[in-house]
């Protein structure tokens, strides 16, 4: 795409109702029960909300591409009123690779094309990288929304994370893909994605980082910023009494657990590292032997909302640009400052809701560990109103519902 255009600002927040039930459908590669990250669990929650507010809801996504990863069955989730289309065929790894590599649905588009033809207000994609590729936005005839949970648009491995050690500051996508154990994907050089985007109506950026790096990358279609929820907390409170320290999410090399357990080694504050992923072995090790360091494995939202209750502060060390990590907006919604290093979203997040601290270098993050032990009331008072007033469902809603109308009245014009 040529050079970008500039950020446009979110509609304005005021308590927006829709005049009638809408119609939603919305698409995505995972979703519970076969999901991986946040991105499926946000599009279950605002799935969830949509029909507890009264509208019809039907969620597209990929079983292929989770057994491509994956392998195992998953239990069964309850899905609450949404109508949940699975797509699986008998080869998934292959079904999954052709749109890889094509950027179109192959098989599944027949099925999704059926779908949509149903008829929906609105389509809103999501991650839809191995779901159907640039061609599936072309798919259906109504408003159309895209929220980019990750760097798909401008980055083949989704994570601008260079050849796994660095964020991608200079581009080199071939050799950085094939340092990811993946091919090329040649559809990046044919002008699909640019024909395709044509057909949203709209793209809503989670931050302000995130529509700035799709833009200096290329990615010339406007944003707008429409904030990401996390649902209210249910009031649970942690059982534990000796202070402590929390990180919470996937165990993997790129969220930087790796760098805060020789600070805790030292210092002997306690440390509970929650989740679970392909890092952890090497994780364990590092910490073997310190016992103020624990592995608190995978939590249910119960478990998981007393520890962020109970917490001095949520560190967040991550090593990438992250676009909106839920771990932060649930910290806040907790009333539970963040310590987390200063970069990408995060320092925006941080810096906006005033509910934290922002580090860099080693000496900053321990100075930032021992401020918070004699701020915690009044950082966390500062996350708790950052959060009612930007990332709780109220506020994610009106702007949604005012952003759908302003769309809606300039088709119709």
């Amino acid at each position: 795409m040529s050079a970008a255009n500039p950020v446009l600002s979110g509609p304005p927040r005021r308590v927006s109702t829709p005049r009638r039930r809408l119609r939603f459908c919305l698409l995505t590669t995972f979703y519970p029960p076969y999901n991986f990250g946040g991105d499926g669990i946000f599009v279950q929650r605002l799935a969830g909300e949509l029909v507890r507010r009264g509208h019809h809801v039907e969620v597209v996504h990929s079983i292929d591409a989770y057994f491509a990863l994956a392998g195992s069955e998953p239990a069964p989730v309850d899905h609450g009123g949404v109508v949940v289309h699975g797509l699986r065929s008998r080869f998934p790894v292959g079904s999954t690779a052709l749109t890889h590599q094509t950027g179109s649905p192959g098989v599944r588009g027949g099925r999704i094309r059926e779908i949509l033809a149903s008829g929906f207000d609105v389509i809103h994609h999501h991650n839809i990288s191995v779901l159907g590729g640039p061609k599936v936005l072309e798919y259906g005839r109504g408003l159309k929304l895209y929220t980019p949970h990750e760097y798909w648009l401008v980055c083949p491995t989704n994570l601008l994370y260079r050849f796994g050690r660095e964020p991608c500051e200079r581009r080199t996508c071939v050799r950085c893909t094939l340092s990811y154990r993946r091919p090329p994907q040649l559809w990046r050089g044919t002008g699909l994605l640019e024909r395709a985007a044509r057909h949203v109506d709209a793209f809503l950026a989670p931050t302000r980082f995130a529509a700035a790096a799709h833009a200096a990358r290329g990615f010339d279609a406007p944003f707008i910023q429409l904030p990401l929820f996390v649902p209210e907390p249910r009031g649970v409170t942690s059982p534990r009494r000796e202070p402590y320290f929390l990180f919470a999410g996937r165990l993997e090399e790129y969220k930087g657990v790796q760098t805060l357990i020789p600070v805790f080694r030292r210092r002997g504050d306690r440390l509970v590292i929650a989740g679970v992923g392909a890092f952890e072995t090497e994780l364990r090790q590092l910490a073997a032997g310190a016992p103020n360091i624990e592995f608190a494995g995978h939590l249910t939202d119960g478990e998981l909302e007393a520890l962020y209750a109970g917490a001095l502060a949520v560190l967040v060390p991550s090593l990438l640009f992250e676009v909106s990590p839920a771990v932060v907006l649930e910290s806040f919604a907790n009333g539970t400052p963040v310590i987390a290093r200063d970069i990408g979203a995060l320092s925006e997040l941080v810096h906006d809701s005033g509910g934290g601290f922002l580090y860099t270098r080693e000496d900053e993050l321990e100075a930032a560990l021992d401020r918070v032990v004699g701020e915690r009331d009044e950082l966390g008072a500062r996350a708790r109103r950052a959060y009612e007033e930007t990332w709780s469902p109220d506020a994610h809603f009106a702007r949604y519902f005012a952003l759908i109308e302003q769309l809606q009245e300039a088709r119709a014009a």
